[in-house]
C-alpha cells in the first residue's frame, strides 16, 4: 500500500502479535473501558514476559531496546490493541526519575519489581490550583528531623487507588533553589488519603484521583536526587515520554483508517460505493498522508533522542501532531461509519476518547506550541537554576 503511516516494524512484532493474542489484549480493552479495573493480571504477564520497560536498562529488568525500536512495538501494541497495554509497557520509563536518583535500595525494592509488573509507581505532578503552571505546584515538603513532612494535595492522578507508591513533586520551604524537590513515597504510608474522580471520557482503567497528604513522614533517602532539582531532572523524561506516546496515538489512528478504507470499498451508496463519493474519499486520502507525514516525523525524533541530540522541540511537535492526526483519522472512521461509527459496537469511538488524553496529559498541546516556539526564540537564560516553568514542562 502507498500510504502506510507505520513505523518500520520491530524483530519482535511477531513475538509481540503472539502475547497480544494469548492474553486477548483487544477484548480486554474494551472490557476494561466497560467495567474500569486496573488489569493487573495483564499488567503482571506483560511483566513476566518483558514487555514493561522496553528501553530499561536488561541489568534492571528491562528489553534494553533503542527508543527506535521501543517506538516501533509500542506502535505495533497500540495499532492491535489500542492505548491500555501500550501505555502500561512504558510505565517504568514513567519513572525514570527513580531509577536514576533513588538510591540501590530504592531501585531494588520499588523499580525492579515494577519492570517485572510486580509494583506499580504513579506520577502525581498535578494540583487542583497547578497543572501546566508547575511554578504554582504548593504541596509543601518540610524538613524535620533527617527527613520531611508532606502535605497537599495532587489532582489528576492516574492509579488513584491502586498504585503502590508514587512519585511525588513538592517544594521545600526556604529552598534557595526555589526549585521542586521529587521523593518516593509508597501510598499506604501513614497521613496518605486517597480517593477516586468520576468516571473519565477515556482511559477509564486508570481510575485517576485526588491523592492528599497530611503530614506524611518522609526520611530523606526516600527523596530523588538533589533539593530543589525535581523538574532538571524529569524534563529529559518528559521528552522520552511524548516521542514514545506519540508512537501510541499514530498506532491508534492507523488502526481505525485501515478499518474505514476497507469499509468505503465495500459500502454501496447511491448505487456506487462509498469510497467513489469524493466528500468521502479525499478526507481519507489526506488522513493517509498525514499519518504517514507523522509516522516519518515521529521516527526522526526517536532517532535524534537516541543519539543524544537535543530534541525537546521535536519530541514536543510529535505529540501534538501525531495527536491531532489520529483524532482527525479516528473521528472521519466514526463519520463514515454512520450510525454504528458512533455506537459501542465499532472500536471508533473508544479509540477518540482514548486518543484524546493526548492532547491534555504529558503536557496540554497548547505546551508543546510553547515548547517549540521556544527552540525557534530562545529566552535569555533564567537567574535562578531551578524555578519550573513552561519551558520545563
Amino acid at each position: 500500500m502507498l500510504v502506510r503511516g507505520e513505523l518500520p516494524p520491530d524483530p519482535l512484532a511477531g513475538e509481540l502479535d503472539q502475547f497480544i493474542e494469548r492474553h486477548r489484549l483487544a477484548q480486554r480493552a474494551i472490557e476494561l473501558d466497560r467495567a474500569p479495573e486496573f488489569p493487573r493480571s495483564e499488567y503482571e504477564a506483560m511483566g513476566a514476559a518483558g514487555w514493561l520497560g522496553l528501553t530499561t536498562p536488561s541489568a534492571l529488568g528491562g528489553r534494553g531496546l533503542s527508543l527506535p525500536r521501543a517506538g516501533a512495538l509500542l506502535y505495533r501494541l497500540a495499532y492491535r490493541s489500542g492505548t491500555v497495554f501500550a501505555k502500561l509497557a512504558l510505565q517504568p520509563e514513567f519513572s525514570s526519575v527513580l531509577r536514576e536518583r533513588g538510591t540501590p535500595q530504592l531501585v531494588e525494592t520499588w523499580f525492579r519489581p515494577l519492570c517485572q509488573g510486580r509494583r506499580l509507581v504513579s506520577n502525581q505532578i498535578t494540583e487542583p490550583t497547578a497543572g501546566s503552571d508547575a511554578q504554582a505546584i504548593a504541596l509543601e515538603a518540610s524538613r524535620e528531623g533527617d527527613g520531611y513532612l508532606l502535605t497537599g494535595a495532587k489532582s489528576e492522578v492516574a492509579f488513584a487507588e491502586d498504585a503502590e507508591a508514587a512519585i511525588v513533586y513538592g517544594r521545600v520551604p526556604h529552598d534557595p533553589s526555589g526549585g521542586i524537590t521529587a521523593f518516593l513515597v509508597p501510598q499506604t504510608w501513614p497521613g496518605v488519603e486517597r480517593s477516586r474522580s468520576a468516571t473519565d471520557l477515556g482511559e477509564r482503567w486508570q481510575r485517576r484521583g485526588t491523592v492528599r497528604y497530611t503530614r506524611v513522614r518522609v526520611p530523606a533517602d526516600h527523596r530523588l536526587g538533589e533539593e530543589g532539582r525535581g523538574f532538571h531532572y524529569v524534563r529529559p523524561e518528559l521528552t522520552r515520554e511524548r516521542a514514545l506516546l506519540a508512537a501510541i496515538y499514530l498506532g491508534v489512528g492507523r488502526a481505525s483508517w485501515e478499518e474505514v478504507v476497507v469499509h468505503a470499498g465495500q459500502r454501496s451508496v447511491f448505487g456506487r460505493p462509498l469510497s467513489a463519493q469524493e466528500g468521502v474519499a479525499f478526507p481519507l486520502v489526506e488522513d493517509g498522508a498525514h499519518l504517514e507525514a507523522t509516522g516519518l516525523y515521529v521516527a526522526r525524533t526517536l532517532e535524534r533522542l537516541e543519539r543524544g541530540e537535543e530534541a525537546d522541540a521535536d519530541a514536543a511537535v510529535a505529540k501534538w501532531m501525531a495527536t491531532d492526526t489520529a483524532l482527525e483519522a479516528i473521528d472521519h472512521a466514526i463519520q463514515f461509519h454512520g450510525g454504528r461509527g458512533y455506537s459501542g459496537e465499532l472500536p471508533h469511538e473508544q479509540r477518540w476518547r482514548d486518543v484524546r488524553s493526548g492532547g491534555i496529559a504529558h503536557g496540554p498541546s497548547e505546551i508543546m506550541h510553547v515548547v517549540a516556539a521556544r527552540a525557534l526564540w530562545p529566552r535569555p537564560p533564567r537567574s535562578t537554576a531551578e524555578t519550573p516553568t513552561t519551558r520545563d514542562v
